[in-house]
């Protein structure tokens, strides 16, 4: 590591790590070493605002911010860091633990560039680089952009898992991707659902739609499946939710191969602007396909022992084979009221005794969404004022949000 001071052309600085102690990031150090040797240098929060408007600042090609829980208070001077930087010609990473998604959503949208989390996946740092890096796309005729709008997307994917029954996995999943199919009146996004617990799946009955015969018999042969089989095999509900039910018929878990669930999800991508996976409970050996296919991946636990302990052997289970845990976004459903403060302890206490950061909390809904998954209706058409369906809208705007914020930066 190098102090941010003059350099000749060929020991120019080209990135900083910015942040409160980067000796709080060691990782973050050892991957910066990595990837550019001795020509990085790092900057304190304020330090960062006063070395981009130095000459030495022409040579960066990045910058690294870097932060925690304890950096959530100067959220102000942290996005003011990346406008000045992105005014530089300077592109942003964002590294992040403990951070809640709301921040994560506000300085993304100021313009950072990347986001990686904290301790970062092997090679992360190294790829988010290589992602910056890349050339600006040839800019396309805008005749030629209406001629193939539509032929081929690259949606998001979103996977909620319970990690035990009657969490509210499909109760999320059903109606985050109700609200992604409604959350526009002009442009609104393509979406699809699809219920791949194929034994006990209920996505089907939330949204009152038969399941189809189509649905097996395309998952039992993807190797000839195509976008027009893929097609057939869907449901519409009120006309902007396109459903892949689970099959009609209980089948085993493994009779789809890791190469079938890659080859739906890649085509369900290619239509779809969102596409969101309701997981089963069992970790099965398609699980992991999943996992690193899924942009956010939720895992839905409820403030009680028998969700501790399954969060407990899922992350043991994920790390035993070196699979990236930290993609898990945990959701609390049911959590305490904000008076609720001895209640808001027991979360922070079950997060820290589990080593994990839980980002989503969910209120309790009542009655209103138990009795949601016999009226076949998202909880906007039966019970649109529902603090569970107010707090799900605004998980969807915000992811939606971010989709379209990056599609503007791309």
């Amino acid at each position: 590591m190098t102090s941010a001071t003059p350099q000749d052309e060929n020991t120019a600085i080209l990135a900083c790590t910015i942040s409160r102690d980067v000796q709080n990031f060691d990782l973050l150090i050892e991957d910066m070493e990595a990837a550019l040797g001795e020509r990085w240098g790092d900057l304190g929060f304020a330090e960062a605002l006063a070395f981009f408007s130095q000459p030495e600042a022409d040579s960066l090609q990045f910058v690294a911010l870097a932060l925690d829980g304890e950096d959530e208070d100067n959220l102000t001077l942290m996005g003011e860091i990346i406008t000045q930087a992105k005014e530089k010609g300077i592109k942003v990473v964002l590294i992040a633990e403990d951070v809640t998604p709301a921040s994560l959503h506000q300085l993304l949208r100021k313009g950072a560039d990347e986001f990686v989390p904290y301790p970062l996946p092997e090679n992360e740092l190294q790829e988010a680089i290589d992602r910056m890096n890349k050339p600006e796309p040839v800019a396309v005729p805008q005749a030629a952009v209406s001629m193939s709008q539509g032929e081929s997307k690259e949606g998001a994917l979103f996977v909620v898992h319970g990690l035990a029954g009657g969490v509210g996995a499909t109760t999320l999943a059903v109606n985050l991707a109700w609200e992604l199919a409604t959350v526009s009146d002009k442009d609104a996004p393509k979406v699809c659902i699809i219920d791949l617990d194929m034994q006990y799946g209920t996505v089907s009955t939330y949204l009152d739609l038969p399941r189809h015969e189509a649905v097996f018999e395309m998952l039992s042969d993807t190797a000839s499946m195509d976008e027009e089989s893929f097609g057939q095999a869907l449901q519409t509900f009120d006309e902007k939710l396109q459903v892949l039910t689970a099959p009609s018929d209980m089948v085993p878990l493994d009779i789809i191969t890791p190469e079938d669930i890659q080859k739906v999800i890649d085509t369900a991508r290619s239509q779809f602007d969102y596409v969101v996976v309701d997981m089963p409970k069992t970790l099965v050996h398609w699980s992991e396909t999943v996992l690193q296919a899924a942009h956010v991946y939720f895992a839905m636990l409820e403030l009680d022992m028998r969700s501790a302990q399954n969060a407990l052997r899922m992350k043991r289970a994920l790390q035993a084979e070196e699979l990236p845990f930290n993609k898990l976004r945990f959701a609390m459903n049911r959590a305490p009221k904000f008076t609720d403060l001895n209640g808001k302890s027991r979360v922070k206490r079950m997060g820290e005794s589990l080593g994990i950061s839980i980002d989503l909390h969910l209120p309790d809904g009542g009655k209103q969404v138990m009795q949601s998954g016999d009226h076949g209706l998202p909880l906007a058409n039966s019970a649109a004022k529902n603090p569970l369906r107010r707090e799900i809208a605004k998980l969807a705007q915000s992811l939606h949000s971010l989709g379209s914020n990056s599609a503007e930066a791309a």
